[in-house]
């Protein structure tokens, strides 16, 4: 018998049925069943191994071999507890055993309804259930394996009588086909099952404990398969002959046989699963539609498959209905059912709210189980049925504008579409189907609106954003996003897309096509088109152009747009126009072809737009459209250049000379947007530049490997572009009235950078050396905006080609002159800022913070050039210095300088280094003349006062040189002696005084020291400090010592620092004699003003300086001993007395001989001019300095007699008693010098 069915196997299987016969030989195999409880991590199993589909079983029946072929070989089976005869059970007891089966079916339905949620019930439950399940399998697969093995095909007989056995083996097939019609009926359908026991479907139970629900759930499934299996099992027996349930036409009158029953079953099984999946789509959104599957367990998915691969496997045989037939068949009778059906057949009752959607939902997943082979594995090469004709069907009705279609289901059912042809063979109709709805409805915005903002309709902003939306729809892509990502016009072009890129039998898709998209598009039809309209318009042909002829398309669509009428063209439409110029020009770059034809139309246009936009002035609202035309063409150029690989297209062609009239005339951020575009342009030139200049890389054979030999030429004449469409405005503004903004810096630093790598096309008034000429226009020159300086600098400092290209001129002033440039751009950090004092509005403090930031790093980079990194090396200054902020390390450069020259030894290198320090210097008053012309801000004044003071005190040695005395002479003249200072009744601006009184020390000290050095000049310096002295002396004099801050004289801080002795010696002495000469002069008996202030700032310097020169002796004390002896104001006094003390005291501690001399002297001088007329005062006086040193007056005792005796010589009265008492009192506290000149005294009176 199996030799029979091996050799009526079809040849095609002879291979892999000899294969399988091969596995199935010493394997013990056990009934398949449906069974979702097993671990799809394990293996990557999609089905059980027990499955129908793992285990071999439907292959087996598919080829036509026993299906079980290890079971059933004994001479006796148990059967629901009963031992039977194998080869005779069936035939003799088949009713009986078909109603054993019902029983056990009752049973298992008993168990459902007393199941519990008790655990140790539940497992009794689960093991009875299974038990019952496995008796019914084991009798229906015996059943299969029976008819394979034992049953006969009837043969012709003669009228002998049969044997009764005999005779019931011929009853048999009609027998089975009733009982298994009974079957099925008993059973029924499977969405009609109790809620509970299809609630199972969701039951996920790691424990492999399963309620009895669970069991008789997918023992239904089980049942509704195998009686499939046994029919065609039985068919295929008996060679395709029909059988007849005879009994059951007898009683009923009805036709059934074993080729209906198998129609009519399968019809059902399709029903019901198709029933169940509309119970579980009434959950599903449309947005979740393709990730959303119809099955709610791989049993119902194995079902599925099961059922296409039996019904295709029969097609191919006979006449019989295939799968998608009888799919189609059942989703039909949902379109047609009417909503008030009052059938009570099985599946008329069904009622789907979108029964279009729910046919879609369910072709889309369906059509990937075509995937799966005859074990269940997944096989994506293996060929697939398709579907199409019902798919343009419902095409039609998903389109068809009568039925009113929502978008969102319109979305919905294109993705279905999109997926099912990922599967399917080429089919154009779908496209002219689409092609036909969306050229009707172009204009509209395919929006969801309770997708919110997200959705709503998007004009592409630019070109670059334009087409990488088309680009999503040509490429693979994640389908199920789709529905929130695209609307339905654009998931309609990737199935365009799609089929596009097939061939159908040779010929391409586009040419069979191409006629119905053109017709669509005429005069008429375009000057209809809105803004939207156009927007699908040119996706439409980008995604055409993207993948078929280009040319051709770009060529359509140029004359398209000619039907337009130029008046009846919006600014927005335009500029969507001009994007969509620019979208193809980028797929010509991407394939690369050469764009001249196409570019010079669009620059063109733009050209024209360019020149009305510089005449128009006061329209507001002309030129922002204007505007809105001129930004979207340089949006478009950018990203043409920035996607062209070599620039080697013509893309000079986009640079016309539109720029030169859109430059002058754009303000604030348009013109930050074209310089933006322009620093694009030449950073993506240099470095393309770049790339080809160093040619193909090593080994690159490949056909462009010469393109960059060729693409040299057009970066030339990009070059020449931008030199002469460009720069000339940039030269133009660099001196303009108010900052310029940081682009222009960024982009001078560009065309600088441009000028290196191609000198060649720089405009003819930068030639021979455009490098050399560019830094002295944007980086050198005195009269540019230092904001712009800094920046420019900080771009190029670092740049070694651009130092290497200096050096090979021989320039080697190079890093003097930035170094130049970066003294005034901090001398002049305030420039902009108001002279008033206004509060500054947080746009000032804005730009004020990006400048101190920018000063910074441009700090960081002079400090890195090699000369000024030799100076700091010499000076032994720290590179931490750079960190400070700009202005303090200046100052740290300023005193490197100094240092460094101090360190010099031979004459040659000292004077070098004068040139050098002139050189860096430069003109630092002409930087300065704002502030001073303006006499603010306070923050200028401040700071131009301190820096040139610290020049002046830190480089003095530099500044005493002949060379640069002419620099130090000037800055007196300047800054510390201008004519408003000269005049003493006006009063200086009180910015201006501040400014001056905290740096005048720094200026004093050295201008002392090189009063010191100077041997030329030495005079006129110290005419100079003295002038400086008696001008500034006054003006920051207190009125009186008691006012606050009367300690904070700039003098004091001078003479209090730290400096040399000659230099403290000379400052002193200098200041002492203008006091003396200008504040301690009594006119008559009139003292001086503010002599209080006077004083006490003398005494203030004594007890700094802690000790006594000569010139405190000779130019201070007298006119301190006629304070005391003149004036009676207790300040005076008091302060005059501490300024005797500290005197005599310091002489006492000075050098001897010297200083007592001097002091002596003084005295003397005192008492000679004035004891006659103020003896007693004189007398005093002489008391208190007798007091702090007793032998100063000692000495002094032969001059007062002598002036004593002088007096009464004079008076002409003899001897004056008053006089003598008084001078006795002095002598008093002479002890015994005194006490012997008083003895003389009265010797004298005597007589």
């Amino acid at each position: 018998m199996e030799d029979d069915c091996g050799a009526s196997s079809t040849s095609p299987f002879l291979t892999e049925s000899l294969e399988l016969a091969m596995e199935v030989e010493h394997e013990n195999s056990r009934p398949s069943f449906f069974s979702c409880a097993f671990d799809s991590q394990n293996g990557g199993r999609r089905f059980s191994a027990e499955s129908h589909l793992a285990s071999g079983s439907l292959k087996r029946v598919l080829l036509s071999l026993d299906p079980s072929p290890n079971d059933y070989e004994e001479n006796t089976v148990e059967l629901f507890g009963f031992p039977w005869v194998t080869e005779m059970a069936l035939v003799e007891s088949c009713g009986f055993l078909f109603g054993l089966l019902r029983q056990q079916i009752y049973r298992l339905e008993s168990l459902v309804q007393m199941s519990s949620s008790d655990f140790g019930q539940a497992a009794h439950l689960h093991s009875e259930a299974e038990n019952i399940r496995q008796q019914c399998l084991k009798f229906l697969h015996y059943v299969k394996v029976f008819v394979f093995r034992y049953l006969e095909p009837p043969k012709v007989e003669n009228d002998r009588v049969l044997h009764p056995y005999e005779e019931l083996e011929a009853q048999l097939p009609s027998v089975l086909v009733e009982e298994l019609h009974a079957l099925t009926v008993h059973v029924g359908h499977l969405c009609e099952l109790p809620s509970n026991v299809l609630a199972a479907f969701t039951i996920q139970n790691q424990a492999k404990v399963f309620p009895p629900s669970w069991h008789l759930l997918h023992l239904h499934l089980d049942i509704n398969w195998l009686v499939l299996e046994v029919l065609h099992v039985l068919g295929e027996k008996l060679k395709r002959q029909v059988v007849y349930a005879n009994h059951f036409i007898n009683l009923t009158g009805e036709n059934l046989t074993n080729i209906s029953l198998f129609e009519k079953h399968s019809g059902n099984l399709i029903s019901d699963l198709i029933r169940l999946a509309i119970n579980k789509y009434t959950k599903v959104r449309p947005s979740e539609a393709l990730t959303s599957s119809h099955y709610s367990c791989t049993c119902i998915k194995e079902l599925w498959i099961l059922l296409i691969q039996l019904l295709d496997h029969r097609n191919k045989g006979s006449n019989t209905e295939c799968f998608w037939s009888l799919v189609n068949t059942t989703l039909k009778n949902i379109f047609e059912q009417p909503s008030t059906s009052e059938s009570v057949s099985g599946f008329d009752t069904v009622q789907c709210k979108d029964p279009l959607s729910f046919s879609w939902w369910m072709m889309s997943h369906l059509a990937p189980l075509y995937q799966f082979d005859r074990n269940g594995n997944l096989n994506e090469k293996k060929q697939k049925e398709s579907n199409w004709k019902f798919v343009e069907e419902l095409l039609k009705k998903s389109t068809d504008a009568q039925a009113g279609v929502l978008e969102e289901h319109l979305r919905m059912h294109l993705q279905c579409c999109l997926t099912l042809c990922s599967f399917w063979d080429l089919n154009l109709s779908v496209v002219t189907i689409l092609w036909d709805y969306y050229s009707k409805n172009l204009n509209s915005c395919f929006t969801v609106p309770w997708l919110g903002l997200k959705d709503l309709a998007n004009i592409s902003k630019t070109s670059l954003s334009m087409l990488e939306l088309v680009k999503r729809c040509c490429y693979e892509q994640q389908v199920p996003s789709l529905f929130n990502s695209s609307n339905s016009y654009f998931i309609f072009l990737s199935i365009l897309a799609r089929i596009m890129k097939e061939e159908n039998n040779g010929v391409h898709p586009w040419k069979q096509i191409k006629g119905r998209i053109y017709s669509k598009f005429h005069r008429k039809r375009m000057q209809e088109l809105t803004e939207v309209g156009l927007q699908n318009f040119f996706s439409l042909f980008l995604v055409l152009a993207i993948i078929v002829e280009t040319e051709d398309i770009v060529s359509r669509v140029l004359d398209l747009l000619d039907f337009l009428t130029p008046s009846s063209i919006t600014t927005a439409r335009r500029a969507l126009i001009w994007r969509g110029h620019f979208a193809f020009l980028l797929i010509y770059v991407e394939k690369n072809k050469d764009i001249s034809a196409l570019a010079e139309k669009v620059s063109n246009a733009f050209r024209e737009k360019a020149k009305e936009f510089l005449v128009t002035k006061n329209d507001h609202t002309q030129r922002q459209n204007l505007w809105t035309l001129l930004s979207t063409y340089i949006d478009g150029v950018q990203e043409v250049f920035e996607t062209s690989c070599y620039l080697s297209l013509s893309e000079e062609k986009l640079l016309n000379d539109g720029f030169t009239m859109v430059l002058p005339a754009c303000r604030g951020a348009e013109l930050s947007m074209v310089l933006n575009f322009l620093q694009v342009v030449l950073a993506r030139l240099r470095s393309v530049h770049e790339r080809v200049s160093q040619g193909p890389q090593l080994g690159n054979t490949a056909p462009d490997a010469q393109l960059p030999l060729v693409a040299k030429e057009h970066h030339l004449a990009v070059a020449s572009a931008l030199w002469r469409n460009f720069f000339p405005y940039l030269k133009s503004q660099r001196m303009s009235q108010t900052p310029p903004s940081p682009q222009l810096a960024d982009t001078a630093a560009g065309f600088t950078l441009l000028a290196l790598d191609m000198p060649s096309k720089a405009l003819s008034d930068l030639q021979p050396q455009p490098v050399l000429s560019m830094m002295r226009l944007f980086g050198w020159d005195d009269m540019v905006w230092p904001q712009l300086v800094s920046r420019y600098l900080s771009h190029l400092i670092e740049n070694s080609s651009l130092c290497e290209a200096f050096s090979s001129m021989g320039y080697t002033s190079y890093e003097a002159l930035t170094v130049r440039s970066w003294f005034r751009c901090v001398l002049q950090m305030f420039l902009d800022q108001p002279s008033g004092a206004l509060a500054k509005t947080d746009a000032e403090r804005t730009v004020g913070k990006a400048y101190m930031e920018q000063l910074t790093e441009m700090t960081r980079l002079i400090f890195k050039l090699s000369e000024v990194e030799n100076i700091l090396l010499k000076a032994n200054v720290g590179q931490s210095v750079f960190k400070q902020d700009p202005k303090s390390a200046l100052v740290q450069f300023i005193k490197a300088v100094g240092r460094t020259y101090s360190g010099l030894q031979t004459l040659p290198e000292k004077s070098a280094m004068v040139a050098k320090t002139l050189e860096y210097l430069g003109d630092v008053l002409k930087y300065v003349k704002p502030y001073l012309k303006a006499k603010g801000p306070p923050e200028g004044l401040q700071l131009t006062y301190w820096i040139i003071g610290c020049l002046v005190k830190f480089c003095a040695p530099i500044l005493a040189t002949s060379k640069a005395q002419q620099l130090l002479f000037r800055i007196v003249d300047c800054l510390l002696l201008p004519h408003s200072v000269l005049q003493q009744d006006k009063e200086l601006p009180v910015a201006l005084l501040s400014a001056i009184q905290e740096s005048l020390p720094l200026y004093l000290q050295g201008l002392s020291f090189i009063c010191c050095q100077s041997q030329t000049q030495g005079a006129y310096l110290n005419q100079l400090l003295g002038s400086i002295i008696r001008h500034y002396f006054g003006r920051f004099l207190p009125s009186s010592p008691t006012v606050a801050g009367a300690g904070q004289h700039p003098l004091l801080a001078a003479l209090g620092s730290s400096i040399t002795a000659p230099q403290l010696l000379r400052l002193r002495r200098t200041t002492l004699h203008v006091l003396r000469e200008n504040y301690l002069q009594f006119k008559g008996h009139a003292p001086p003003p503010r002599l209080a202030s006077v004083l006490a700032f003398i005494l203030e310097v004594l007890q700094r300086t802690q000790s006594i020169e000569l010139c405190d002796i000779d130019l201070v004390l007298p006119a301190v001993l006629k304070c005391l002896l003149l004036v009676n104001e207790l300040q005076v006094k008091k302060t005059s007395t501490d300024i005797v003390q500290y005197m005599v005291e310091g002489c006492q501690t000075g050098s001897e001989g010297e200083h007592a001399t001097q002091l002596t002297s003084v005295f003397r001088q005192f008492i000679q001019d004035y004891t006659a007329v103020y003896d007693h005062r004189v007398f005093s006086i002489l008391e208190t300095v007798a007091v702090l040193d007793q032998t100063l007056v000692t000495s002094l005792i032969p001059t007062i007699t002598q002036s004593l005796k002088d007096s009464e010589h004079k008076q002409g009265l003899g001897r004056n008693a008053a006089q003598r008492e008084a001078y006795k009192r002095l002598l008093s506290h002479l002890a015994e010098a005194g006490q012997n000149e008083i003895q003389k005294l009265e010797n004298e009176t005597d007589q």
